[in-house]
């Protein structure tokens, strides 16, 4: 028999830092529920691009295949229905769609294709839950300001790119890149706040 929980938490289907921070920000108690991301032991939910997908047809429907995932583990372990919270954050320019970079090159590839130039950050935010399976895509525009080689070479040299989208992290040392934002700065960095908190007061969690 399912479970109805007398607490006031929800899953969190994302291992994203930055989310918990922004979670716990506003006030909202959460439990993980980690779907598996290593590609040599399998991925639960793939994040390849499809063939001509558009960059927020892309992130709306990772997103929404991270809930959905993470809802059927809840009902296939029988745990507490709580509603189930999923995003993904893409990084958009040229009509192209900057993910995490591999490596060096990749990271440097990226900020030089960014230098001096405004681009898109999408994220997507999906609940699922007993009654609700809902999305939102919140789209802000960055405009960096020009980047010399060697700002480039040294941010690249850091750990910081690596694990982001676009290649750069707007809470972290690549804050001084950034000349003006149109969006949400919470957007930027994984979870947009306003559009989380009304999707999780349409699954009924207080916020």
């Amino acid at each position: 028999m399912f479970t109805r929980p007398n607490d006031k938490k929800i899953y969190l289907a994302s291992k994203s830092p930055r989310r918990r921070e922004l979670l716990r920000q506003i006030g909202v108690d959460f439990e993980l529920l980690a779907l598996r991301a290593d590609p040599a032991r399998g991925v639960d939910v793939s994040e390849d691009v499809h063939a001509s997908e558009a960059p927020m047809d892309y992130v709306a429907r990772v997103a929404r295949e991270k809930g959905a995932f993470a809802w059927n583990m809840v009902l296939a372990r029988r745990q507490p229905m709580r509603p189930v919270l999923s995003a993904d954050t893409t990084v958009t320019i040229d009509g192209l769609i900057l993910g995490k970079p591999a490596n060096t090159r990749e990271a440097e590839d990226m900020l030089e294709r960014l230098s001096g130039r405004t681009h898109q950050v999408l994220t997507a935010v999906a609940v699922h839950g007993m009654n609700i399976a809902e999305h939102v895509t919140q789209v802000s525009d960055v405009r960096f300001a020009k980047l010399t080689r060697d700002q480039i070479r040294a941010y690249c040299a850091s750990p910081e790119p690596y694990d982001k989208a676009g290649g750069y992290g707007i809470q972290g040392a690549a804050a001084v890149f950034i000349e003006h934002i149109e969006g949400s700065h919470s957007g930027i960095m994984g979870l947009p706040l306003f559009e989380t908190a009304n999707l999780l007061r349409k699954a009924g969690y207080a916020v």
